[in-house]
């Protein structure tokens, strides 16, 4: 009976997001989840407020890959065959509420993941971009450039997670996969935002906890999480964004920050053992550097955008240990990737990235993935996207007993989605 609840209240929502799409869905503060929100990272803070009442968004995510990847190693621990063919679908669903005048809340829930095929909640969380609900120009001057976040919710630690796939979210990703070493997190915590002039500047605080509890209650502390850059229109055809940022944990029963992402990876089962599961093993191709007790993460990502060219990188190093190790380990990530959109409203786009993690592993060696990324895509419409992406990944610096010792995957994913 709870079953067919639960089912019946997914279906009753999409009715009615199906029946408010031909109204006005955009929200005031608010980055778009179609095409519109590519190349936008922290939500435009609008100085024009539209609110004229409680208006729920529904929205969500449906995507679907073709994988034809091969993987191989040394031989020294046998890799599980995989073949040709289409993975478990992804879906999400968002609901947005434009509660009070610059008042918004954000909920994304994923329906099917390759983690979880169930439904459950990612996060989300309350902004605040106007007190007018205290009182009529309370704080006026100091709100036209002051946002607030807080909630249970993805902490914005870098720029690459505006440009990574969130489970079925892939349209603002120009490829299929994300980063190697995928910084992602949430987190019970708040943010507190300055922008003027192109400015950024935030501030955060978070329980440093991904799942939520009261025991233990002297095993974690505090995270801090920092951002400063400037984002700016420097003429009609050039545009500069260049943001550093830190996240920093000095107490925690357990770091999650490369490893939060319960909806798992693009590139399923590759470099997994005879054992794996799709959705046991969902971090396949991704490398966690396992710093479970502490972490210190700086990641430097410049943006530019020049016409229809576009260049996006980052430069990313982290340090941290285990409970078991008295020194800290390092972890250094650099990925440049440069996309070309063309075509009438930039429907169409090719793009490369270059990706590679230097890292004292845990089991003592120094390694290295290299991971080459070749691709392209059309917008059949705002909402529909086709990707398709050629991948080569390669590792080196693995003692001869492990499954990554002259290991490789290559091959081409096909990817549809839809987004709204």
């Amino acid at each position: 009976m709870r079953k067919y609840t639960k089912f019946g209240l997914l279906a009753a929502a999409f009715l009615v997001g199906l029946s408010g799409y031909s109204q006005n869905r955009q929200l005031d503060n608010f980055r778009s989840p179609d095409k519109n929100g590519i190349n936008v990272f922290e939500a435009e803070k609008d100085t024009v407020s539209t609110f004229d009442g409680v208006k729920v968004r529904v929205g969500g995510s449906s995507t679907l890959q073709f994988q034809a990847l091969d993987h191989e190693n040394s031989g020294a621990v046998d890799l599980i065959p995989i073949g040709d063919n289409f993975n478990l679908a992804t879906a999400n669903l968002d609901l947005d509420v434009a509660l009070a005048k610059g008042i918004r809340m954000h909920l994304r829930t994923y329906l099917s993941s390759r983690h979880h095929p169930e439904p459950y909640v990612k996060g989300g969380y309350f902004q605040v971009d106007n007190l007018d609900f205290i009182s009529p120009g309370f704080l006026e001057g100091a709100m036209k450039y002051l946002t607030v976040k807080v909630g249970h919710m993805e902490n914005n630690y870098g720029d690459a997670h505006f440009r990574r796939t969130d489970n079925a979210q892939a349209m603002h990703n120009p490829f299929v996969g994300n980063l190697i070493m995928d910084a992602f997190t949430t987190e019970v915590g708040g943010e507190v935002y300055f922008r003027k002039n192109g400015f950024i500047g935030m501030f955060g605080l978070t329980n440093g906890k991904l799942n939520q509890a009261v025991n233990n209650p002297d095993a974690t502390g505090a995270s801090i999480l920092a951002k400063l850059g400037y984002d700016g229109q420097v003429n009609e055809d050039l545009r500069i964004r260049f943001t550093g940022s830190v996240y920093s944990t000095g107490k925690s029963s357990r770091t999650y920050l490369y490893s939060a992402d319960r909806s798992g990876s693009r590139y399923y089962l590759v470099m997994e053992d005879t054992d794996a599961s799709a959705s046991g093993n969902f971090r396949s191709g991704r490398y966690d550097p396992g710093f479970s007790n502490e972490i210190t993460a700086f990641m430097i990502n410049p943006f530019v955008k020049y016409k229809g060219l576009e260049f996006f990188g980052t430069f990313e190093t982290a340090s941290g240990k285990t409970d078991a190790e008295t020194e800290n380990r390092n972890a250094t990530q650099l990925a440049g990737e440069l996309v070309y959109r063309f075509g009438n409203a930039e429907d169409f786009f090719i793009g490369t990235r270059y990706n590679t993690v230097n890292s004292d592993d845990p089991s003592g060696s120094d390694v290295t993935i290299d991971r080459f990324q070749l691709g392209g895509g059309v917008f059949l419409t705002k909402n529909i996207l086709a990707k398709i992406e050629y991948v080569n990944q390669q590792y080196d610096g693995y003692d001869t007993t492990s499954i990554f010792n002259e290991g490789e995957f290559k091959g081409v994913l096909l990817e549809a989605v839809i987004s709204f």
